[in-house]
């Protein structure tokens, strides 16, 4: 049976492929490993497997989590990348160590005035929708500098770069295409912010194109925990 180690040991490997096929250090990589609606009991057996970096998607879900563990497991970096709403930003604000899917200016205020003065800065990243699909949240290329502005200014936020989840397809050209669009867009921000050295982008299926195109950190969920319920 494969176990939760077996398959971080699988995706870190798919990693360092990946990156030494575009002559990239795998160092410059980092796994997420998505934990969303997997039980406590398999984010510790993948911390057992050496995994540090974990992501959420459901507010409240991964609340429950951060609070359960922060005893316990204080070294976990936890990282939010569902959808947020406004009313429920004070739970990522007091809780997360990273926010990947900030595009509207009044949750980046509310996350500023809501971070408890005794925690580091809340690490952002911009969620690009680079497909322009309407079922998508982000912003488009045109509006990235406008917020980045914005959060340059809030203290209790650092800009850490760009996140995106491109089309869905299997079409390698428009996969290519998009992250080279976001590559492009996150070397941007980088010559402007020296805080900038993040590119959130890839999963499973598409990670060796995403790291081609300088991504820096890979989403990976159902590969390391299995399907979900």
């Amino acid at each position: 049976m494969t176990t939760i180690a077996d398959r971080i040991s699988i995706a870190q490997s798919q990693i360092a492929q990946a990156a030494q096929n575009c002559s990239r250090n795998s160092e410059e990589v980092t796994l997420l490993a998505v934990s969303k609606t997997k039980p406590i009991e398999d984010i510790i057996a993948a911390y057992g497997a050496g995994q540090r970096c974990f992501g959420e998607n459901y507010v409240q879900e991964g609340e429950e989590k951060v609070i359960a563990l922060s005893q316990s497991h204080p070294d976990i970096e936890w990282h939010f990348i569902g959808p947020l709403q406004s009313n429920k930003s004070r739970i990522i604000a007091e809780h997360f160590d990273w926010m990947h899917t900030l595009s509207r200016e009044k949750i980046a205020t509310r996350l500023n005035e809501q971070r408890p003065d005794d925690k580091l800065p809340l690490q952002v990243c911009i969620q690009v929708n680079v497909s322009n699909e309407a079922s998508k949240s982000g912003v488009s290329s045109e509006e990235v500098n406008h917020l980045a502005q914005i959060i340059d200014k809030l203290p209790h936020l650092t800009l850490r770069g760009l996140m995106a989840i491109p089309t869905a397809t299997e079409d390698v050209n428009l996969q290519r295409q998009e992250f080279a669009q976001l590559e492009n867009l996150y070397l941007e921000l980088k010559q402007q912010y020296l805080s900038v050295d993040t590119l959130s982008m890839g999963m499973s299926s598409d990670l060796a194109i995403a790291i081609e195109h300088g991504s820096t950190m890979v989403r990976i969920g159902t590969a390391i925990f299995g399907s979900r319920a």
